[in-house]
């Protein structure tokens, strides 16, 4: 059992809890904390590297570029949001919620993959950070910096929740003026962005397409685990309020964060990676960019790391917290060591198919909380081995997004009805959410009629 007494809001003692119920004796905060930790978790270099995409790889004029980053945006932000809200009702995080659907061992599908997709993300960043860290060092090996940012990551998440929620309360305000000046500085040279011509590599619809599913990627793939951060919240926070801060914080850092690398890459094509333009577009303040970047790579990794070990005790791992937070970090150090030699074409390639298993489990998990109303603590707690229907519907909803997918690796027989473009991910949502509702009403039906029976 855990003490509880010990922990509560307290910051300098190491969190007692993995995906244990937290009780109400431990319920602390207010909902506008998750203004401030999704701020700073998407004022961060993965956000500002993914306005490359659109300049340097794909050739998309300046103002389609913004309206797709905004769609992704808003998309990706509304789904966070209410995955986010559930914390407070059910106590548990976010891929212990899943449990409840999908049952107790079926849960280990999604987890799993979670586990990999959060390692995958800590990678990412570490990568990023230490390209920035060698900028700032000239000279430092990349093994060097990449252990430095993977040691004082890792020691967060040993601490937990409460250490969390304060580090990134202060580098929301820290990042939030770094990237503002920023985004001055690069809006400051108007007459080389309107000068800009870019050489699209396909058509203007494929092309949005892309942009559109990068970013709301992004911001979409932190939802598997949004509760783990306001589970804390007492029970009886408005689940509009926790939505709202989530969302504001989110999207408009993500947004704005994005525009600022279409700038940049503008700015400066000649520069060989993301962190270099950076620097030299923001000239005499190139300097402190680069500590946003370090600072932004941290922000967000801390969260990873933390969620990935949430993920191993969703799949019953038996190690205390504090070792899964090592064993994660170490082994995300080793990728980060063999893929930073090509990592533009393999973020993009990465952030594009984190989109196609998350969204059918979105769907299952927030039509069963928010529609069919299953939101008692012991429902999760006590799932049963499997639930078939939400194991059902994730994999049709997954197999259907297939033929309609339009990747560099793979084009599906079905993506030529929208022009090239890929809109597998939403129809993978949309075919698991109604396949689990009208699944969940079925076996709701045929319960009532056999106690029916019964009774009579």
């Amino acid at each position: 059992m855990v003490e509880s007494a010990r922990y509560g809001d307290r910051v300098a003692v190491p969190e007692p809890y993995s995906i244990e119920h937290i009780p109400f004796a431990d319920r602390h905060g207010h909902s506008r904390q998750l203004l401030w930790l999704w701020l700073a978790a998407n004022l961060t270099i993965a956000d500002y590297a993914i306005g490359f995409l659109p300049v340097r790889v794909l050739g998309l004029a300046v103002w389609p570029t913004i309206i797709a980053l905004a769609l992704g945006n808003i998309l990706g932000g509304l789904v966070l949001a209410w995955s986010a809200a559930m914390g407070p009702a059910a106590g548990y995080p976010q891929m212990f919620i899943g449990r409840r659907p999908f049952g107790r061992v079926g849960g280990y599908i999604p987890a799993a993959l979670n586990w990999l997709s959060t390692a995958g993300w800590f990678t990412v960043n570490t990568i990023l950070g230490s390209f920035a860290i060698q900028l700032l060092i000239p000279g430092i090996p990349f093994v060097v910096a990449a252990a430095i940012l993977v040691v004082v990551q890792t020691l967060l998440v040993i601490y937990g929740h409460n250490l969390i929620q304060a580090f990134e309360r202060y580098m929301a305000l820290i990042l939030g003026v770094l990237f503002t000046i920023a985004t001055v500085i690069a809006l400051t040279h108007g007459s080389t962005l309107a000068a800009w011509h870019p050489k699209p590599v396909g058509s203007t619809l494929s092309l949005f397409a892309i942009v559109l599913a990068v970013s709301f990627s992004y911001i979409m793939s932190w939802s598997p685990y949004a509760s783990d951060y306001s589970r804390y919240l007492p029970e009886i926070t408005s689940r509009s309020y926790i939505a709202i801060y989530v969302f504001i914080g989110a999207v408009v850092a993500s947004f704005l964060t994005e525009v600022v690398g279409v700038l940049v890459a503008i700015l400066a094509p000649g520069a060989a990676t993301p962190i270099e333009a950076l620097k030299t577009a923001m000239g005499g303040f190139g300097a402190f960019a680069v500590v946003a970047v370090i600072l932004g790579a941290t922000t967000a990794n801390v969260l990873n790391l933390y969620s990935n070990t949430i993920s191993a005790k969703v799949l019953d791992i038996r190690l205390p917290r504090w070792q899964l937070a090592v064993v994660g970090g170490a082994l995300a150090f080793m990728v980060a060591l063999i893929g930073y030699q090509n990592f533009t074409k393999n973020y993009q390639n990465f952030l594009i198919v984190l989109d196609y298993w998350i969204m059918p489990w979105l769907a299952v998990v927030l039509i069963d909380f928010y529609l069919l109303k299953h939101r008692e603590p012991m429902g999760f707690s006590e799932a049963p081995p499997w639930n078939r229907n939400g194991l059902i519907a994730f994999f049709i909803g997954l197999v259907v997004s297939i033929p309609f997918m339009s990747e560099a690796f793979y084009t599906g027989p079905l993506a030529s009805l929208f022009g090239g473009a890929d809109f597998g991910y939403f129809i993978g949502f949309l075919v698991a959410g109604v396949i689990y509702v009208v699944l969940s009403r079925r076996r709701a039906a045929t319960l009532t009629t056999r106690r029916t029976g019964n009774g009579g």
